[in-house]
């Protein structure tokens, strides 16, 4: 195990062959990563938390309880990972995204910089969101507590500084331009754009 200044790591830290750890870097009790793991300079990684092999955590991350992030997953700085989240194999996370409690995401999936993905989304494979992207949950400000969310299916892509509203569904390979905010569940296959979106034409 090669690790840097000034870390705090747990007695029972279960860690595979070629682990690199920077400096003061938090790791606490009952945390198991896999072979050719990093975990880069004051990143923090709560109890509980479990990173497959060839995953990465950038600087100044934190993994909170009981997250889950899988093979060759790349966690970018400044990323908050949620209480329970679980996070497929070769996904990437540019720098200040936040995937809340326990969403669930699938394989190949990337975002780019200051996304936000509310508690309990559920992203399937191979979906793209670029910078900005933010799904949120709350129809009404004030009744915190009726929370909504909806699911983004395999293949969908999203362009930068794209919302989607409570409780929207965004179907297989469905294409949503840059700058819209999504209001209404959007079927596969299909290209909108705007704020609020509407439909365009159908993918080819």
């Amino acid at each position: 195990m090669q690790t840097g200044k000034f870390c705090d790591i747990a007695d029972d830290f279960v860690h595979g062959e070629n682990f690199r750890c920077g400096s003061f870097v938090i790791i606490e009790k009952g945390v198991v990563v896999g072979n050719n793991v990093r975990i880069e300079d004051y990143a923090v990684l709560k109890s509980g938390v479990r990173l497959g092999d060839n995953a990465a955590v950038e600087e100044f991350s934190m993994l909170l309880s009981g997250s889950r992030v899988g093979n060759g997953t790349k966690i970018g700085t400044y990323t908050k990972v949620g209480k329970n989240a679980v996070i497929g194999d070769n996904c990437k996370f540019t720098s200040f995204c936040e995937i809340r409690d326990n969403c669930i995401l699938g394989n190949n999936v990337s975002m780019g910089s200051r996304g936000t993905l509310s508690a309990d989304t559920h992203i399937e494979d191979n979906v793209i969101m670029k910078y900005s992207f933010v799904v949120t949950d709350t129809p009404v400000l004030g009744h915190e507590k009726d929370k909504k969310v909806g699911i983004l299916k395999r293949g969908s892509r999203f362009g930068a500084n794209v919302t989607i509203m409570p409780g929207v569904n965004i179907g297989e390979n469905a294409e949503i331009g840059a700058c819209s905010q999504v209001r209404n569940d959007v079927p596969d296959g299909e290209v909108w754009y705007g704020n609020p979106a509407r439909f365009f034409k159908k993918q080819n």
